[in-house]
This record gives structure tokens, sequence and C-alpha cells, in this order.
């Protein structure tokens, strides 16, 4: 109905219409909500602008006492200075290299009675220092030999380079491209800093450098691709990456899949690892072959594309709590709706009881899981029920109460498996590496980087999930 359309004179009409009225109001309000939030926000349940205003001010409220407590003197009415309160400093790491600079007196005699001094001890102090990075150059020097009585001449073996004729040592590789994939470096950005110690690094090289390294290190990829399926339980997401389509002058969203391996909340010592997969778009046809061997539990969100996998009865879906949670969040942030903060309520206290449970054994989450978390997701679910007959059903918290509802079977999965978590995170924050470099790169360049892309963020990414410096 516009503006134009008179109103109908009906009390029980107009009463509908409102009501209806309302619904879409609210309805659009908690999409332009999601849409700030995608565009601006993390994808976090954190209140970031209150936190900012409150580190803000706690930050404004230590400088002053700060310059208070320096200000005051033991010549005050207490007679007595106030300590201020400092953070704890601690130690540097006992593997940094130490360079000892000693400071002794300039007088060698006592000035008093001539006497030599003798030493007494020593005060030891340590402060941190920065030695700038630099280049060197490795010259590689074969002598030829030849015999002194007849014409036979040796020399040794010209050593392997990672790449054929190439200018760069296997260090200045791995500098480069944790540069660009883990510290999120543009290329061009990477040559520019090079170009300040007076090397001459053009980006279109750089490139050339990451894609034959790539090459050379699809056998670690491929290793830990074959490590990670062959998991038990792998968790899978996945997130969009601009990628530049040739002849068409402009961009197209193609997609980085991750699989994490990472049971070490269920006391596993098996060490995590990530591997990453590149598609030019989100056809369910990628992950459907990327998991064409994988036999086990796959935790991952409802995305359509999984479900021939499941239809094959080798692979069991295991589903997301945060996925709900933020669902009802997002609807309580753009309405303050009660039967949203009640669901967020009872969904907290269920991540309470994973919490303490964290790193046992899977018979141990099993058996707490039983005890306490079965029957709260059994009022859960009696509630949500109740709540879907009392709402609107084209308001954004039936929305949230039908999205639960549907997927109810495997989310509660991880009750009956102890191996099982109750949210994706796992691969969630896998992806952050990539939503990181998003920031920095406009767009991918072409397939091919895509294919880069995905194999140094699993060799990157699984580096940093095992402690690990990447370089």
């Amino acid at each position: 109905m516009d503006a134009t359309t008179p109103l109908p004179d009906d009390q029980a009409v107009l009463k509908a219409l409102v009501t209806a009225q309302q619904a879409e109001i609210a309805r659009l309000n908690l999409i332009i909500a999601k849409l700030r939030r995608m565009q601006f926000g993390r994808r976090s349940e954190q209140l970031d602008a209150t936190l900012t205003q409150l580190e803000l001010a706690l930050e404004g409220i230590e400088t002053v006492r700060r310059e208070a407590a320096a200000d005051v003197s033991p010549d005050t009415a207490s007679g007595v200075a106030p300590s201020p309160k400092r953070p704890a400093r601690k130690p540097l790491p006992d593997h940094l290299p130490r360079e000892t600079v000693e400071h002794a007196p300039i007088e060698v005699c006592c000035p008093d009675c001539g006497s030599t001094f003798v030493k007494l001890g020593e005060d030891v102090s340590e402060m941190l220092e920065y030695v700038p990075a630099h280049f060197k150059v490795i010259r590689h020097v074969r002598p030829k030999l030849a015999c002194s009585h007849c014409e036979r001449i040796v020399q040794a073996a010209a050593p392997s380079r990672p790449i054929s004729r190439g200018l760069s040592g296997p260090a200045l590789l791995a500098h480069v491209l944790v540069g660009k994939f883990c510290d999120h470096l543009p290329l061009y950005r990477q040559s520019a800093i090079y170009a300040r110690s007076g090397i001459e690094l053009d980006r279109s090289t750089l490139a050339d450098w990451v894609g034959q390294s790539a090459q050379l290190l699809d056998p670690l990829v491929e290793a830990l691709r074959r490590y990670v399926l062959a998991a038990d339980k792998v968790h899978a997401d996945d997130t969009p990456l601009p990628v530049l389509a040739p002849g068409e002058g402009r961009t197209k969203t193609a997609r980085l899949w991750t699989y994490v391996r990472d049971d070490r909340p269920a006391g596993s010592d098996d060490p995590p690892a990530v591997w990453f997969a590149y598609s030019p778009n989100r056809k369910g046809e990628h992950p459907q072959r990327h998991l064409r061997t994988f036999n086990g539990i796959l935790q991952a969100d409802a995305y359509a594309g999984f479900d021939p996998l499941y239809a094959t009865g080798r692979v069991q879906e295991a589903a997301c709590w945060a996925h709900v949670r933020r669902k009802f969040f997002d609807v309580h942030r753009a309405q303050a709706s009660p039967i949203a903060a009640q669901a967020l309520a009872q969904i907290g206290q269920l991540y309470a009881i994973e919490a303490a449970i964290r790193g046992e054994p899977p018979p141990i989450r099993r058996e707490v899981r039983h005890s306490r978390a079965r029957p709260q997701l059994e009022a859960l679910h009696a509630w949500l029920e109740t709540q879907s007959r009392r709402v609107s059903r084209k308001s954004g918290i039936a929305e949230a109460i039908q999205y639960a509802l549907n997927h109810w079977g495997a989310l509660i999965r991880y009750v009956e498996d102890g191996r099982i978590e109750i949210d994706n995170n796992a691969a969630e924050r896998a992806l952050r590496a990539v939503a990181l470099g998003r920031k920095n790169f406009l767009f991918g360049g072409s397939d091919a980087g895509g294919e880069r892309a995905a194999a140094l963020y699993s060799l990157i990414g699984s580096a940093k999930l095992n402690g690990l410096d990447p370089e």
C-alpha cells in the first residue's frame, strides 16, 4: 500500500495493516543492522563501539593518574610519596642474543687514600634493542682444477637453487611469502621497503618468486591435505575472495575453503593443521570434490552444498551453535528483543559447560554433556517451539528460532559424541588471516593467484596453529 491509497474504514483491517507494517519495519531494521555489521564490524558479538569508548576512557584515567603520581613529592602533607602501581615487567627472552657493554668508573684508584679499587659486585640491567634487517650476498665459488699430467679438469657441481637460475635464496623467498600472506604486505609495498636498502626488486619479480615458490611447496600442501582429511572430524567454512576476471574489466567473487583438523579441545595430542582450497565460485561441487575421500564428522554451517556429502552416509553433519547465537544477537542488537535476550542467556549456559570441560578426553566430555547440557537443550527446544507459535512468522526473531529448530538434530549431535565441538569457530579462526589480507589487497590477479594463496595460507596457518614462526 502506497501513500496515495485510501486507508480502509474497518478497524480490524486497519489493525492488521499496522501490525504487518510494524513487522516489515522491524525486518528492514534487522537487515540494515546485519549489513552494517558485515561492512564495518567484525563477526563477533562484542560491542565494539562501547568497548572502544571504555578503553579510551580507561587510558585517559590511567594517564591522568600517572601524571598526578609523578607530580607528588616526599614533601607532601603526609610525608610519604605514593608509589603508583605499574604492570609487572616480563624478563626478556633467553633466546635473544646478548651484547654486553661495561661502564667502568673513570677512577682507577681511590681519590681519598690512593689505594686500588677491588671489585665488590656489579649491577646489571637490560635494554631491548632492534637491529634492522639487512641483505647479504652469498658468493658461491667453484674452483676449476686441472691435472698437471693430462687434460682432466674437475669442478664441484653448482649448488641447487630454489628457483632455477634465480637470484633469491630460500630465506629471502620465505621472507617475501610470509610478508605477503602472513603480515599482509602487498608486493608493491615490499618492493618499496627493499628499495630503502638499495635493493631494486620490481613487483613483477617478486610475483614470479611467489608463483615459483608455491610450485615448490606443492608436496607439502598435498601432505597437509592428506593429514587433515585423515581425521575423524573436520571443521569446514569458506570466505569470498575477489579475483580479477580476465577480459571483463571487473572482479568475480571466488571462494577460499578452509578445512581444519584440531582435536586439542578434546584432549588429543595430534598436531592441528589447516588446509585451504580455492574455487572460482561457491558451487557445491567444489566442497564435494574436496571431501570426496573424507569419512567422518563434518562440522560446518548449514550450507546446502554439503548436503550431498551427508546423503552418502559416510559424512555426518555437526552444526554450529555460534551461527545460532549470532542470529539471535543480530535481532537483540537491532530490536532489543527480550525473546532474543532469553535465547542468548540459555545458549550462554551451554557455552559455560563447554568451558569447564575443554581439554578433557571425549568420554568425560560426553558424560558431562549428558548430565548437564542435555536437560538444558531439551528445555531450550521446548521453549523455542513455544515462542515460534507466539511471534510473527515474518519477523527476525522467527527466522532465528526457525533456523535453530530446522537444524536441531545436527546442533545437538555434539552431546552424544565427545569429539565434536559446540561450534565451528576453529574454521572461522582459520579464515581471519584471509579477512585481514582482503583489507590490504583489492583483489586477486587470477585463478592461479587464488590457488597460490590457498597453498600459502595452508602452510602459514598450520605453522601458527602449532605455535611456530611461519618464516
